[in-house]
């Protein structure tokens, strides 16, 4: 099949009509699939029951250090919880706070500590007249509604298969003090999957700023998530590199198991410098009596180590890489050469981030829902879900089985090409108009 630039009016409409017939076929179907959210499938989660059953009702409930996980104290975690989050983002458990199950809550309070109280000393956010946050585009649409939702206005930074624009970024936070940090998912990002190379880690290290209370939100979520044996992303240490550049606080790091464990039920952890943590068990003091340390407990005595973690996260990779290999699949072999759309193939993570043509974004989204698939709302990548170009779809494969995702990506491939022939035959029929004007006006 040639590019569909290349097509006649005629070549076209005649596409159009085959496709056309195809998706009415499609939506007499009756398919009801979900690709919305980067969600574990049943069988994920079903790998993990038993971290249940270490603890029951005779389990010693004593952790190290004569704790007992039943009662209160251990305000920032386990002793032992703290070893095994350490060693799942290679960090010194004196450098780790462990806490509940979503590490979003973590960054939602993060950002809230320092618009009421200000970062370690500083001027809180509320007092001033303008406080702005960098995003890395395509991101996570969470990311971008914590600040959206605390008004902090949001600057879009283009993402490389590098990592973000680190030129511009350097740019930027050097001359304005109203920048006080960046969203960053720096392994396998959500949603192209990509992995800040080396260079990049080392750049935000030695980041100069023009704010003393800028903070870079390093949201470590898919640090083990890998797909294959053999082709593993690498990511340096970044609080390793901000020791070295003489920048110890410039980093919150986040990570959880909420993609390891049970989505609902995991554990998750801030790392950082002494004096940010301290700085963070201020606020502990008074907001928490401590987070669920039997949760903490259970944990570490499933898992054990870090080789129980890699262990359990390769049956995750034998569940995962069939339905990113059945996407890619089907990517290639409908829509490779035609024009209308490129994909990332990523090593790890949990999505395959998709741009089409410009202006075609919306379109695809909502004829895939007509015919019975739920996708990532088109835009929800970008914040105040506004995508500039409207072309970027995010693909989340984890939920569905593979078959199903087979079927859910022919739909998609299917939408792609019937708003892209569409979107074509607009032009051709714009463009004898915009000449016969052009005339008029000679």
């Amino acid at each position: 099949m040639r590019a569909y630039k290349d097509l006649s009016k005629e070549e076209l409409l005649c596409l159009k009509a085959e496709l056309e017939k195809s998706y009415e076929e499609a939506k007499e179907k009756g398919l009801k699939l979900d690709m919305s959210r980067g969600k574990p499938s049943k069988a994920q989660l079903d790998m993990g029951m038993g971290i249940m059953d270490v603890l029951n009702s005779d389990s010693d409930m004593m952790a190290e250090g004569g704790v007992d996980v039943r009662n209160y104290g251990g305000l920032d975690g386990i002793t032992e919880a703290k070893k095994l989050m350490g060693d799942l983002i290679d960090v010194k458990p004196e450098n780790v706070i462990v806490c509940n199950n979503a590490s979003l809550t973590i960054m939602y309070d993060m950002v809230s500590r320092s618009i009421t109280h200000g970062v370690q000393g500083s001027t809180p956010w509320c007092r001033l007249d303008k406080v702005k946050f960098l995003c890395p585009v395509p991101g996570y649409d969470r990311h971008f509604a914590i600040t959206e939702h605390f008004s902090i206005e949001m600057i879009n930074i283009p993402m490389t298969p590098d990592g973000p624009d680190m030129d511009l970024i350097e740019q930027l936070v050097s001359a304005d003090e109203s920048i006080k940090g960046i969203w960053c998912v720096p392994k396998y990002s959500n949603p192209q999957g990509y992995t800040y190379s080396d260079e990049t880690v080392k750049r935000f290290a030695n980041l100069k700023t023009a704010a003393a209370d800028f903070r870079i939100y390093w949201d470590n979520a898919y640090v083990v998530h890998h797909l294959y044996d053999d082709r593993q992303d690498t990511l340096l240490n970044i609080l390793e590199e901000c020791e070295k550049a003489g920048n110890p606080d410039l980093v919150f790091e986040f990570c959880s198991t909420s993609k390891i464990s049970f989505a609902g039920g995991g554990i998750s952890a801030l790392a950082s410098s002494k004096g940010n943590l301290d700085w963070v068990r201020k606020f502990l003091t008074i907001q928490s009596i401590g987070s669920d340390k039997i949760n903490q407990l259970r944990h570490v005595r499933y898992f054990k180590d870090m080789n129980g973690i890699k262990t359990h996260m390769q049956k995750h990779a034998n569940l995962l890489r069939g339905k990113f290999e059945a996407v890619e699949d089907v990517l290639q072999r409908e829509l490779s050469g035609l024009g209308i759309g490129q994909w990332t193939n990523p090593n790890g993570g949990y999505f395959i981030s998709m741009d089409v043509l410009p202006g075609c974004a919306k379109d695809i989204v909502a004829k895939c829902k007509e015919a019975g698939m739920v996708l990532t709302g088109a835009g929800a990548t970008y914040p105040y879900g506004k995508d500039p170009e409207d072309r970027n779809i995010r693909i989340a494969p984890t939920f569905p089985t593979p078959e199903e995702m087979a079927a859910a990506t022919d739909l998609l491939v299917l939408c792609v090409k019937l708003v892209s022939v569409d979107r074509f035959l607009l032009n051709k029929q714009a463009a004898p108009l915009a000449a016969s004007q052009h005339r008029a006006v000679m």
